[in-house]
């Protein structure tokens, strides 16, 4: 027994040891990474940021120091913002919150404003009960946590700055990651550049048939990436708006880690939305030979709460192992496909459908 206990003791120090050793060479490429960033990549970001080096250096993750400002700059800023612009919607939402307390009823307090009465989706009370469910394990974004302020302010500039568009659900999840990487007025306009990317402004305006494009697309690299596990979920009826949605409302930033999905967000900022579907078709892959015994109820739940932990370095292995061609068709053609071959089936016109 004595020696059965000394060699699990020892086979346990090996182990802390190894992780160790493994936390030191993270610890180092996050340092070598930083250093190249902000000395040759971010003062040179026009010339440097489609370079094969960047990408590369890009796809193994952003050090955190850097993230904010590599996001930003990739983001961009088409719709002009300005800080002074944030704060003009700031005001006008503070505006909006006193007459609401004052008056109790927040029908009034948007007719005040000049809000659009029948926009319900941009409802204070949505917005606030939103907030609390936000990261709830971290507690900082909660009443009395140090970011509920902060980000009540962006949500709530928002809904001032795109009444047409107003607050939608998953939202605050978008907002809060920005929030946690970004100054106040940088993480708006941010936030608002973000939510008007074609992808995202369809899911959040709920177009429902720009969304099931896009579902039609997903699906043409679901089958050829995934045959197998493409049969089972449609002989099983498990459609694609089952499980993406709420991955492309909150960018992942719901429904997997944090660490990871800042991650995600890397590469999704690199990429495009291209990116979002071709991790969708990742964590299918990372989960197949489980998913692939199930039956609808039990895939529908396992996809909507997926593992709680879940490897950084496994995701993306299965991520990069995702190729986005078929036919020779990158996503961006297969997309425009799809919408030629929509927009002749309603003028009536006759048309090949793409494969």
């Amino acid at each position: 027994m004595v020696a059965e206990a000394k060699r699990r003791e020892l086979k346990e120090a090996q182990k802390k040891k190894q992780q160790m050793k493994e936390r030191f060479k993270q610890e180092d490429s996050i340092v070598n990474a930083m250093v190249v960033w902000n000395t040759e990549v971010l003062p040179n970001w026009d010339s440097m940021r489609g370079t094969r080096r960047v990408k590369d250096l890009w796809w193994q993750g952003l050090p955190p120091n850097v993230r904010g400002k590599v996001w930003s700059l990739a983001i961009g800023n088409e719709l002009n913002i300005t800080p002074e612009l944030y704060e003009i919607f700031l005001s006008r939402a503070k505006e909006r919150w006193r007459s609401f307390r004052e008056t109790g009823s927040e029908a009034e307090a948007e007719a005040d404003s000049g809000a659009s009465l029948a926009d319900r989706e941009s409802s204070l009370d949505l917005i606030k009960l939103d907030i609390s469910r936000t990261f709830p394990s971290l507690f900082i974004f909660q009443k009395g946590g140090p970011y509920h302020d902060l980000l009540h302010s962006v949500l709530g500039a928002y809904t001032c700055y795109r009444p047409d568009v107003g607050y939608v659900q998953g939202m605050s999840f978008i907002a809060a990651v920005l929030i946690l990487n970004l100054e106040e007025a940088d993480a708006f306009i941010a936030f608002a550049n973000l939510l008007n990317k074609p992808c995202q402004m369809a899911f959040f305006r709920v177009d429902h048939e720009l969304m099931l494009k896009y579902f039609s697309v997903f699906e043409v690299f679901f089958e050829e990436n995934l045959p197998r596990m493409f049969s089972h979920f449609q002989s099983s009826n498990l459609t694609p708006d089952l499980y993406l949605i709420d991955w492309i409302f909150t960018l992942y930033s719901k429904s997997l880690p944090l660490d990871v999905a800042c991650r995600v967000w890397d590469v999704f900022c690199r990429d495009g939305e291209e990116f979002l579907f071709r991790t969708a078709l990742g964590i299918l892959r990372l989960y197949e030979d489980v998913l692939v015994h199930m039956d609808f109820i039990h895939m529908a739940q396992f996809l909507t709460r997926l593992p709680e932990h879940v490897s950084a370095e496994r995701l993306f292995s299965s991520i990069y192992s995702i190729h986005m061609t078929s036919s020779n068709r990158k996503w961006p053609q297969v997309f425009s496909t799809l919408m030629k071959d929509k927009e002749s089936d309603k003028s009536g016109s006759p048309t090949l459908k793409s494969s």
